[in-house]
């Protein structure tokens, strides 16, 4: 694994599998992301979290906690496999987690999560089976 890593945040190339992750925040919000060669590439270890989450949030969100005293604080997993993909990542929890039928219709609605869709989908259809 080749790793980039700055102030607050943390870039992953996974070269088994060929794909890049990386994860910004802490305690008031935590998000993990899968990105693209070009995003990896972008980042720089000299880079401020601002710089890299600017960068990093063009990216698949796959996880994401907040606890911004804005309401109650809450955990979204929008890839059940991030702990397997990126065991690496520091991923913090935060309130209770989604539930998978919030999640999964979050994920239909609104277009900042259609990157989602495919994994979500194929999950539900796997999820039904059982």
């Amino acid at each position: 694994m080749q790793i980039k890593m700055g102030s607050g945040w943390k870039a992953c190339f996974d070269e088994e599998n060929g794909r890049y992750f990386g994860e910004y925040g802490g305690t008031q919000s935590y998000y993990l992301f899968e990105l693209t060669k070009d995003m990896f590439d972008k980042l720089d270890e000299k880079m401020s979290e601002y710089d890299a989450s600017n960068i990093m949030y063009d990216g698949r969100k796959m996880y994401m906690s907040v606890d911004d005293r804005c309401g109650p604080p809450y955990t979204i997993v929008f890839d059940d496999d991030y702990e397997k993909l990126c065991p690496w990542a520091k991923a913090i929890k935060c309130g209770r987690v989604w539930p998978d039928e919030l999640t999964d219709a979050v994920v239909e609605v609104l277009e900042s999560e259609k990157d989602n869709r495919a994994q979500r989908r194929e999950k539900r259809r796997e999820r039904n089976k059982e």
